[in-house]
């Protein structure tokens, strides 16, 4: 159906302004719209691979005759009146003089006329291994490129693993060899993860694997860099080292910084203290001290001087955090020879995974220690490194030579994990990376179903049109579990967090992704409103005062006042005195502008919050707008979008309160319900794996991200396209990608990393 009722007016599909879709979505959830013939109610369809259209809600399938044929253009009256947002005519449709360029896209498939061909992954049992013939009996199976990387055991050896290839299962398999097959002692065996979670996988299918038992696993030095380097670090100086001294927790540590910012008079809601401690973490895991950070901005000066005053602090309350585990084994090592000696005698072998992500701190360990035996195997996929803003550095695994002379090079080529059709697109897209080993992925298995690109308007629709396919789907078969939707930041995943957390879908976000109405910036332009409606309100009062560039402490001014004035806290805040008179003369016309927000929109009012009352200024004044990842004014574009969907500042904030709630409440039950669709980073979600994949934003500026697109630095931009490579292959049947015409409220385009593909595409 192309026509509904809403308020005693037909709505034709195809005169409507497509920004309106999905208020008109919205209409019909909230039952306003009914079938022009029959007067049931129906709604309106926003999904991926079918056109808008409006269809019955109780009668399935159920066709009704439209109202008014959409190409009769004659029977439109001239007079328009506004209602809702929407332009309504007094007659009988909604049209306008011409019909907007705006139409709906519909998708299109990535089909790169690779026709897909199995290689045989098999091997000649007549010459292989005992142990490897005992492992194949058992399931293991190993392809040519597996078994060399299992069984060369001696020297250096790099296994380049990519995505979807079996490293896990080529680094546990080699240990269950070198156990069984070739009798080396487990003692002499150090197996590194990045993760504990890894570390308990391989150990639960070591035990799996022939005539490997519990004794043999415990006796191998297993573990994280953090776990293995600590414990040695204990062995050898247990109370300089003692667990009781370590600052575990995050707020510990940003304690620390917080009370050192106060002597350059950092506030704590305006300056953003975790992505200083961030900072400081890549600083220590590249081996640069205090002394040698090298400053290029005004941020970095003030978290260098925080990270002297926090390296200072621990030494004299005689502390440590999870960074100086590898720093102080590090230095350890350096300053006993012999020690070290022990140590290079000790270990005969290292595996290594995820290599990729090593940063200098713990390839310099590992170089180290290997320094007599060179059995160093090193497993990962260059593709795949996305971990530089904490040190990781794939230079080392992309001059392994250079440190280790004699190391043979094996490629794991075969992808087990995801279609012919994902991994060829894959392919296309990482190839263009010039700093990378040559590689090209194959696949095991073909679905006959490629890619697909969509077209939404903007956030809003982009997030609707998934939850709709997603109850598709699951109608038809699939679970919770099979779904994921990644995103570049946690900004970006506003939409379709509140889509999801007003459907009956579970979901499950992760551990550290804060509500975006709990964002710093976001936290400020909503006090302006919070206040406008209830002048006393002193939360929100005190979340306005660093945007007038007043400090905490002038809040106690502010309650006397109000108290001796009989007057409401904003109205106090008026009569404030400062050291100058110009910010006296500021803060009452923001007080005048202020109390007229509650007679405006919400999107008007974040305008006049903007602009009129000066809050870009003053976060252009912050000067760190620059060279952030995530920018304060990003997150108002995002917030007026998203106040688009309100007539009134009430029911913003009820709404903004509600996901706020809804946010900590979806973090705790996550843990309890595995059968969930997936909400995360591409960061996080490297090495899961999901039937259906959704990337949202795939656009420039979002992926690749302004950060990259203004750094001027090429290996910014091909860490970007690695993230899009990530994401991509984390598909295993069902990949999507979408496309907003709109992002952040201005005119989006497709991101430059799906050229490549642009001749592959063809119409759904």
């Amino acid at each position: 159906m192309k026509t509904a009722n809403y308020q005693n007016r037909i709505l034709t599909i195809d005169q409507l302004k497509r920004q309106d879709y999905q208020k008109i979505y919205n209409a019909g959830k909230n039952g306003e719209l009914s079938c022009p013939a029959c007067q049931e109610k129906v709604r309106f369809y926003l999904g991926i691979h079918e056109s808008p259209h409006f269809f019955h809600i109780h009668l399935v399938g159920k066709e009704c005759p439209d109202a008014i044929p959409s190409s009769k253009k004659e029977d439109v009256e001239e007079h328009i009146v506004e209602r809702d947002g929407f332009q309504i005519p007094q007659g009988r449709t909604i049209v306008e003089d011409k019909l907007t360029s705006e139409l709906f896209k519909a998708v299109k498939i990535i089909d790169s006329g690779i026709p897909f061909s199995l290689k045989n992954r098999s091997i000649e049992q007549i010459n292989q291994p005992i142990y490897l013939k005992q492992l194949e009996e058992q399931g293991v199976h190993l392809d040519e490129s597996q078994s060399i990387a299992v069984t060369r055991t001696e020297g250096a050896l790099l296994v380049l693993a990519g995505a979807g290839s079996g490293k896990t299962r080529v680094l546990t398999a080699r240990t269950a060899f070198m156990l069984e097959a070739n009798k080396i002692d487990p003692r002499r065996i150090m197996l590194v993860t990045f993760t504990s979670k890894a570390a308990n996988e391989m150990k639960n299918r070591l035990l799996s694997y022939p005539q490997v038992n519990k004794g043999k696993v415990g006796q191998l030095v297993t573990g994280t860099f953090h776990s293995i380097f600590y414990r040695i670090l204990m062995f050898h100086s247990r109370d300089k080292w003692n667990a009781a001294k370590l600052l575990k927790k995050d707020w510990q540590r940003d304690r620390i910084l917080k009370e050192a910012g106060k002597e350059i008079d950092l506030s704590e809601k305006e300056f953003a203290f975790d992505l200083a401690l961030q900072q400081i973490g890549f600083w220590k895991n590249s081996l640069i001290l205090p002394h040698e950070v090298k400053t290029a901005s005004d941020w970095d000066k003030k978290v260098a001087f925080l990270y002297r005053k926090y390296e200072e602090y621990k030494a004299n309350a005689d502390l440590f955090d999870f960074d100086d585990m590898l720093i102080g084994c590090y230095k350890l090592f350096l300053s006993s020879p012999e020690l070290l000696k022990q140590y290079q005698e000790r270990f005969s072998y290292f595996l290594i995974d995820e290599f990729q992500d090593v940063n200098k701190v713990q390839y310099e360990l590992i170089k180290l220690l290997s320094r007599i035996n060179q059995n160093v195997c090193a497993v990962g996929d260059d593709d795949q490194s996305i971990y530089s803003f904490r040190g990781s550095d794939p230079s080392y695994l992309l001059s392994f030579e250079k440190d280790f002379p004699s190391a043979k090079i094996i490629t794991l080529d075969q992808n087990y994990r995801s279609s012919h059709e994902i991994v060829t697109t894959a392919n296309q897209i990482i190839r263009l990376n010039k700093t990378r080993r040559a590689k090209k992925m194959n696949a095991q298995f073909s679905l006959g179903m490629p890619p697909v690109l969509f077209y939404p308007y903007d956030e809003e629709e982009e997030a609707t049109m998934i939850v709709t396919d997603i109850q598709e789907k699951i109608a038809k078969g699939s679970i919770p579990s099979d779904f994921a939707v990644l995103f570049r930041t946690h900004a970006g995943s506003r939409a379709i967090f509140e889509r999801l957390a007003n459907s009956n879908l579970p979901f499950k976000i992760d551990s550290d992704a804060e509500s975006f109405y709990d964002r710093r910036t976001v936290k400020s332009i909503l006090a302006f409103l919070k206040i406008s409606l209830n002048e006393d309100d002193v939360h929100a009062l005190s979340d306005m005062l660093p945007s007038l560039f007043l400090k905490q402490s002038a809040l106690n001014d502010i309650k006397a006042n109000s108290i001796l004035s009989d007057c409401s806290l904003l109205e106090a805040l008026a009569h404030l005195k400062t050291a100058h008179k110009f910010q006296e003369k500021k803060v009452k016309k923001v007080v005048e502008l202020t109390r007229t927000l509650k007679y405006s929109s919400p999107l008007s009012a974040i305008e006049t919050i903007e602009k009129d009352i000066g809050f870009q200024d003053f976060l252009k004044k912050k000067g760190d707008e620059a060279g952030k990842l995530e920018k304060g004014s990003d997150d108002i574009k995002d917030l007026k979008v998203a106040a688009k969907n309100f007539d009134s500042i009430k029911n913003l904030l009820e709404h903004a309160a509600h996901m706020s709630s809804m946010n900590k409440e979806i973090k705790n039950l996550g843990k309890h319900f595995p059968d969930a669709i997936t909400l995360s980073t591409i960061h996080r979600a490297k090495g899961l794996e999901y039937n259906t994949v959704y990337i949202i934003g795939t656009v420039d500026g979002s992926l690749p991200h302004d950060f990259a697109l203004n750094n001027g630095d090429t290996s910014a931009i091909e860490e970007e396209r690695r993230l899009l490579y990530v994401a991509v292959t984390r598909a295993k049947k069902h990949l999507y990608l979408s496309i907003p015409e709109k992002r952040r409220g201005k005119k989006a385009k497709a991101s430059r990393f799906l050229l490549p593909l642009k001749k592959d595409v063809k119409k759904g």
